[in-house]
């Protein structure tokens, strides 16, 4: 599936169950986002992560509507929790079967997304292991020394942004050297196209979705 229309799917399916309060509809948008995660292999512990994101807020959220809340309706705070996990598998549905290069180029060719925006946000997602391993070297080299830099230590942080700002210009050079340049026309090494299956998928799900929210009971 098209990636622009997956992620729009699923943000329209997001901002539709936002105005609602259907437990059975959201179950069944978990179930079947679900299978959608394990016809794509998702792996135990990537499984259990998404379980287990939506716990706190859940709790809190059952707890206060529950137990506090006017007419202590336990239903809604069903129905709450279970749209959290809803949010979480369908953003797990768009991470784990999507990958980042892919969605950009489809969010510049088909949503006529600026390119500097899309390899900006790809360049930034592909930079955090980068910034990972310079804040644990930096730790180690200031050991060496004798200096503890905790997590809240600003010279840590100021070491980080100085590496941040040198590694901006080594990718600004690296951009121009493969013949990037800002507003003009560009050709693609790797179509995207948006095929009628497609947009069948997305109107399908959404006529599915409104004839459930009418359907089946609150």
């Amino acid at each position: 599936m098209n990636p622009s229309i997956k992620l729009l799917l699923l943000l329209l399916i997001s901002l539709e169950i936002s105005f609602t309060n259907q437990l059975y509809v959201n179950l069944i948008l978990i179930v079947y986002l679900l299978v959608v995660l394990l016809c794509h292999h998702l792996t135990w512990r990537r499984f259990i992560w998404l379980m287990l994101i939506p716990v706190i807020p859940g709790l809190a959220v059952l707890i206060t509507i529950g137990g506090y809340g006017p007419g202590h309706s336990w239903l809604t705070g069903w129905s709450m929790v279970s749209r959290f996990y809803v949010y979480v598998f369908a953003g797990g549905v768009m991470t784990f079967t999507t990958s980042t290069l892919t969605l950009a180029r489809s969010l510049e060719q088909n949503c006529h997304l600026p390119s500097k925006f899309a390899y900006g946000t790809l360049a930034a997602l592909n930079i955090l292991p980068r910034i990972k391993r310079t804040v644990i070297s930096i730790r180690v080299a200031g050991r060496m020394r004798g200096i503890n830099l905790h997590w809240w230590s600003p010279i840590l942080y100021f070491k980080a942004i100085l590496s941040a700002i040198r590694w901006s210009d080594q990718l600004a050079q690296a951009m121009e050297t493969h013949g990037f340049r800002e507003g003009q026309p560009r050709t693609f090494a790797v179509q995207i196209p948006i095929s009628w299956s497609d947009w069948a998928i997305l109107i399908t799900s959404i006529i599915i979705l409104q004839v459930l929210l009418i359907a089946l009971p609150q």
